[in-house]
């Protein structure tokens, strides 16, 4: 039976989108219809120019006007460009990529990872415990002591904080601090009192509260849904803390070069916030939102249904955001078998699916977007069982948009057997490369070397022409796109190590890794027609870099900076020089 391979679909929906978007371009500039050429507002030249258009890979130079790529190709074609008015930019043959885009982040967390206690990178359990120490010590007695970032991967032992740990630093202040991935968090007794947990609490329903399998006393660590049991104790955030903790995620990730960012949940009253920024000029990022689902901001999504793109095209809402399993680190991914260093367990979901079955056959229907948080192979198992129920159940004339393109996010552990379901289901693999250099020091552990096999599989799901959508999953990841490119096109720690396990053969070309930060995440947000690709008609949206990381040495890309961020032909930022 014949293929049907949605890379190819993506070459022909962005035929259509082009022609549409170019009817629109031509509209702006009447002397262009009559074979006439513009004066663009701006001229980059003397670039080192990868356009992730396979008919024209490379270039020298690009014209913009009124936010869109008017022209692209040699340094000779922009002098037709250039006017009295035209600024020029001299790139001294620095690297131009397309906007690099993030397919999966956290856009709130990580401006709150900058302003609270952040525990990114701390290399033993001392030295974590020595970091909240000093927090304690600034503290107020009484009052609240939050971090996030940990994560125990380069720890030696690789164990959680216990709550012995945590109360002989914090007696009196409670402790409540996330680990890396969001799926789990240490606290102390400080903490569990005000929360009401005690050894005789109930696990809820998607989390739970660990305890010690021989002696049943509580150890400190509460996975997925036993979090809320804790935080939602914590006070909240004033509106100008939220408000300043998008910014500040803003400004870091235009300075790391990112033009988009797909943010992975949320709700209406982040929306409007967001909106609120948007008008005061706060905000230049382009943002590609999802509500968080089953509730009630995914059915207010489904009854309104997709948002026009928003704020010069820089707002779009359209999609709703499942969260299925938890994380592999905390042994919270739901497995189809037992986890090999604990046996007594194999995960757990963390939404039910007689709920998750008419919210995915409305959202069909009203032409909303699904994407799923799914880890383990036993939680990727079952949603491509859900798509595909919800499918077979509403006919394509039924459906507002013909073409769903629903998303699975990270697919981290998928069963061989699954792999090719995702393209037969038309599925697209949303992916964190960095996950594989981080978690492969513990998933041989977690997982058995048999399981690995469908472990970070980017290579096998493009093989089946699938487009994969890279990304972060920042504040999880440090959410830095030279680390996701590395990560990707090495499959490497960031010391240049790799093991058994790490499977070389899934990773992927620089080509490749290119369009994973750019062209399928655009794809995967059906913006593909407009962006993507540096190609005339589409938004001016590029990253300028400070080495040709399509060449230099894989470890030279993890010295690699931004020195410019565009979007929509404006500078969004410039580092000093």
């Amino acid at each position: 039976m014949q293929k049907r391979h949605i890379l190819a679909r993506v070459t022909v929906v962005t035929l259509v989108r082009s022609v549409t978007q170019l009817c629109g371009v031509l509209a702006l500039w009447p002397l262009a219809i009559q074979g006439q050429t513009v004066t663009a507002d701006l001229i980059f030249r003397n670039g080192t120019v990868y356009t992730a258009d396979d008919n024209h890979p490379r270039a020298q130079g690009i014209a913009v006007k009124a936010g869109r790529i008017v022209y692209v190709g040699s340094n000779d074609g922009l002098k037709s460009y250039t006017g009295a008015a035209t600024r020029t930019i001299d790139l001294k043959g620095a690297t131009v990529l397309p906007g690099l885009t993030d397919a999966h982040y956290h856009l709130a967390g990580v401006g709150e990872r900058e302003m609270t206690l952040n525990l990114e990178g701390t290399t033993s359990l001392a030295d974590f415990l020595a970091k909240v120490k000093a927090r304690v010590a600034t503290a107020e007695r009484g009052t609240w002591v939050v971090g996030t970032g940990w994560i125990e991967t380069f720890w030696k032992p690789q164990a959680f904080p216990t709550l012995g740990d945590l109360d002989a630093i914090a007696p009196s202040n409670p402790v409540f601090l996330v680990r890396a991935d969001g799926h789990a968090a240490a606290v102390n007794s400080a903490a569990l009192r005000i929360g009401g947990v005690d050894a005789k609490t109930p696990n809820p329903f998607g989390g739970e509260i660990s305890k010690d399998p021989k002696t049943g006393q509580l150890t400190g660590m509460l996975l997925d849904g036993a979090i809320g049991l804790v935080a939602g104790k914590i006070p909240p955030r004033t509106p100008e803390q939220a408000a300043q903790a998008v910014v500040l995620g803003v400004q870091r990730s235009l300075g790391l070069g990112w033009t988009e960012i797909q943010d992975a949940g949320g709700s209406y009253q982040e929306v409007e916030l967001f909106r609120r920024l948007y008008r005061e000029g706060k905000i230049k990022l382009r943002i590609y939102k999802a509500m968080h689902g089953p509730g009630p901001d995914a059915d207010r999504l489904i009854r309104e249904g997709a948002h026009a793109p928003e704020f010069d095209e820089r707002f779009t809402l359209r999609t709703i955001k499942v969260v299925l399993d938890g994380a592999l680190g905390s042994r919270g991914a739901a497995l189809l078998a037992p986890y090999s260093d604990a046996p007594n367990t194999s995960g757990f979901f963390t939404a039910k699916e007689a709920e998750l079955r008419p919210m995915l056959q409305r959202a069909l229907g009203a032409g909303i977007q699904v994407e799923t948080h799914a880890i383990g192979d036993r939680a990727n198992r079952t949603i491509l069982d859900l798509y595909e129920e919800a499918f077979k159940a509403v006919a394509a004339s039924e459906r507002k948009v013909a073409e769903p393109r629903w998303r699975v996010e990270h697919a981290q552990i998928v069963n061989p057997a699954d792999i090719p379901r995702f393209a037969s289901l038309h599925v697209i693999p949303s992916m964190q490369a960095s996950h594989a250099i981080g978690d492969l020091y513990f998933a041989p552990k977690r997982l058995g070397q048999e399981r690995l096999k469908g472990a970070y599989a980017w290579q096998s799901f493009l093989k089946l022409g699938l487009p994969v959508a890279g990304g972060s999953d920042a504040p999880v990841e440090r959410g830095e796109p030279m680390i996701e490119f590395y990560a990707a096109v090495t499959r490497k720690d960031l010391k240049g190590n790799s093991g058994e396990g790490w499977h070389p053969e899934e990773r992927v070309t620089r080509a490749q890794a290119l369009k994973m930060l750019t062209l399928w995440p655009a794809y995967a947000a059906f913006e593909e027609g407009r962006r993507g690709s540096i190609q005339t008609g589409k938004l001016a949206d590029l990253t300028v870099l400070s080495a040709d990381v399509m060449v230099i040495p894989d470890l030279d890309i993890l010295k690699t900076r931004c020195l410019m961020t565009v979007v929509g032909g404006e500078i969004v930022y410039q580092a000093a020089p």
